[in-house]
C-alpha cells in the first residue's frame, strides 16, 4: 500500500474512533499514534496523516454542513460511522487541501477507494456521489486554473503575433507603383 493511501487509511480509522467513541478532539492525537502502530507500524513518515486528522477536526463543522447539504435525504447522524468520517476526510482534501499534492480527482478517488475498503456495498457509490457534487458546485478547480492558464497562453501568443504583424507592416511599402515602391 503507498504510504499517502496507508496514511490516509490510518487517519480515517483514527476520525472513526474518534467518531464511534465520543468525538475527544483532545485524544485524537493519541488514538492515530495507537492506530499507525496497530495498522502501519513500519510507518516512519506521519505528518501527512497528523495534517488530515487534524485538519479535518479543526473543519468539521464546515464539513457537516456540507454533507448535510449535498445529501439531504441523508441527515448526518443516519450516515454510517465510517461513510460519514470517509466523507469528512475527503470534504477536507477536496475543500482545504493542497491541489498541487493532492489533485481534487485523486482526493475523490482516494476516498472511494477507502469506501469500498471500509464501507459497505453502497458506500462507494454515495461517498462518489456527495464528493462529485461539492466538486461540480466547486466549479471543478483544477479545469478552471488549467483553462485559464491556457486562455492566457492564448492571448499572449495573440499579443505576440499581432506585434510581429505590425513589424512587418512597417518594413513592407505603403504601395506599389509602375515605377517602384514608394
Amino acid at each position: 500500500m503507498a504510504n499517502r493511501h496507508l496514511q490516509r487509511s490510518v487517519a480515517m480509522q483514527s476520525l472513526f474512533e474518534w467518531d464511534f467513541q465520543g468525538k475527544h478532539d483532545e485524544k485524537s492525537r493519541d488514538v492515530l499514534r495507537r492506530n499507525i502502530g496497530e495498522f502501519a507500524p513500519g510507518l516512519e513518515e506521519t505528518a501527512f496523516a497528523e495534517h488530515l486528522l487534524e485538519g479535518t477536526l479543526r473543519e468539521r463543522k464546515t464539513i457537516d454542513k456540507l454533507i448535510e447539504k449535498c445529501a439531504p435525504e441523508w441527515p448526518l447522524e443516519q450516515v454510517t460511522v465510517i461513510d460519514r468520517n470517509i466523507l469528512r476526510l475527503g470534504i477536507y482534501e477536496l475543500m482545504f487541501g493542497n491541489y498541487d499534492e493532492v489533485p481534487p480527482k485523486v482526493a475523490i478517488n482516494e476516498a472511494i477507494e477507502l469506501a469500498k475498503t471500509f464501507g459497505s456495498d453502497s458506500s462507494p457509490r454515495f461517498v462518489n456521489g456527495v464528493l462529485g457534487t461539492i466538486y461540480r458546485e466547486m466549479g471543478e478547480p483544477m479545469k478552471d486554473d488549467i483553462s485559464e492558464n491556457h486562455k492566457r497562453n492564448l492571448e499572449a501568443s495573440a499579443k505576440e503575433e499581432k506585434k510581429k504583424t505590425k513589424k512587418v507592416a512597417k518594413v513592407a511599402p505603403k504601395k506599389v507603383t509602375k515605377k517602384g515602391l514608394s
